[in-house]
């Protein structure tokens, strides 16, 4: 195994060691004083000089007082994005390894539920904005949202390295890095940055069962690891019923299903290749005695279309599961996004059996979980079967909460 980091990060320019200094707007202060980690283009009135991607702004208010430094990125609508805020201090390799200790102690807990799939590091909320590490077994994924964290991205990953010893680190670049190749240094989308190429299938443990996982080419950084404690929640509720998972994508809720004690599962989903990934986890877990005597049906179609044919064909489920992809990225996609996820609801309610549980997520962080629930109980109502006994889940221990913007995943679980 190669025991080096690659050598094309020893290729990234260095950072001009003298910091930028940005005069912004009062609202803008008002936001860095209170811990907002991002600071947007239109907020600054004055650079003291053009930056590049990864060097350090410092902003000070009218009286000369440190408020905050953190990353530049002119690239970005997002122009810095914060390290330290209201006290001043060095952001050196002991600033790095201080916020990578406190992020992996957080996580201490979950090696022992059986669990080796998690999120190692969660960007804005761990201290480190625009940088997420997600672990599957031996296998590190760093997602990156911003080209500024390249000039210090060795440091960190030797800095992670020391700290959670791991078999391979694999590079995940956002839509909007890969927008600007030409300041990637010749780095590329699910690059090996760290121990041998991928040559078979990797998997992970979560709650005990085992799931294969794409960290070069799969969904967000290979698994949707936010789901767990929802996936396990749903194993509660499954005994004995006949279960619909829909966008089931690689089938984490249906083999969670089917582990607790669900007749049949039935896994619908537009793709393909996604769908043939939950036969092969159900494969992966046949060992287990439930999952094997489960049945586990499978549906390939657009969710819209399929559900509504069930409707006309007067299926009836149990227990019925919707996490759609995100609708809404941007504030103006909220609206729509609302409309779809109350359609969702009012076909989700009409495929419900009598006494039956319905679970509604949603991923789209614009929504705000206000809204995400006064939709999906209006649309209920609409359909004859309103929402009883609704309660609403948060983000899991390796998903945490503190910056308020992060908060994206919203959960209803309800009888109707």
């Amino acid at each position: 195994m190669s025991r080096t980091l690659h050598p094309l990060l020893d290729a990234i320019a260095p950072i001009d060691p003298r910091p930028l200094k940005l005069q912004v707007s009062n609202s803008a202060l008002a936001g860095l004083h209170r811990g907002y980690p991002w600071l947007y283009a239109e907020r600054i009135k004055e650079e003291s000089r053009p930056g590049k991607p990864g060097e350090l702004a410092v902003v000070f208010d009218g009286k000369r007082r440190f408020v905050a430094v953190g990353l530049h990125d002119p690239l970005s609508p997002i122009r810095m994005r914060v390290l330290r805020a209201n006290k001043p201090g060095p952001i050196d390799a002991a600033f790095f390894a201080e916020r990578i200790a406190r992020a992996l102690e957080r996580r201490k807990p979950l090696p022992g539920t059986n669990t080796d799939g998690y999120r190692l590091i969660h960007g804005e909320s761990d201290g480190m904005p625009g940088f997420v590490v997600d672990r599957y077994a031996g296998t590190a994924v760093v997602k990156l949202y911003t080209h500024a964290w390249l000039p210090h991205l060795r440091l960190c990953l030797e800095t992670l390295l020391e700290q959670q010893p791991l078999e391979r680190i694999v590079l995940r670049l956002s839509r909007g890095m890969m927008q600007h190749p030409e300041y990637l240094y010749a780095l590329e989308d699910g690059m090996i940055l760290y121990g041998d190429p991928i040559t078979e299938t990797l998997s992970c443990l979560e709650n005990g069962l085992r799931f294969e996982v794409d960290p070069v080419r799969g969904q967000k950084t290979g698994f949707f690891l936010d789901q767990r404690d929802n996936r396990a929640r749903v194993e509660r509720l499954a005994r004995g019923r006949r279960v619909l998972n829909v966008f089931s994508y690689n089938g984490g809720f249906s083999l969670a299903a089917a582990r607790g004690g669900a007749l049949e599962v039935t896994s619908l989903d537009q793709s393909g290749p996604a769908l043939e990934s939950s036969q092969r986890n159900f494969a992966l877990n046949a060992h287990v005695p439930a999952v094997a005597a489960a049945r586990h049906l499978t549906i390939e179609d657009d969710a819209f279309k399929a559900m509504a044919e069930l409707v006309r064909q007067g299926k009836k489920y149990d227990l019925v599961i919707i996490d759609p992809p995100a609708f809404a990225v941007r504030r103006s996609q909220v609206k729509d996004a609302l409309v779809a996820y109350g359609r969702l609801a009012h076909l989700g309610v009409s495929l419900l059996a009598p006494g039956g549980d319905i679970v509604l997520a949603s991923c789209s962080s614009p929504v705000s979980p206000e809204d995400f629930r006064r939709t999906m109980c209006e649309a209920a109502a609409r359909a004859g079967r309103p929402l009883k006994n609704i309660e609403e889940t948060s983000h899991a221990l390796d998903h945490p909460l503190d910056f308020a913007d992060s908060r994206y995943l919203k959960c209803l679980f309800a009888k109707a």
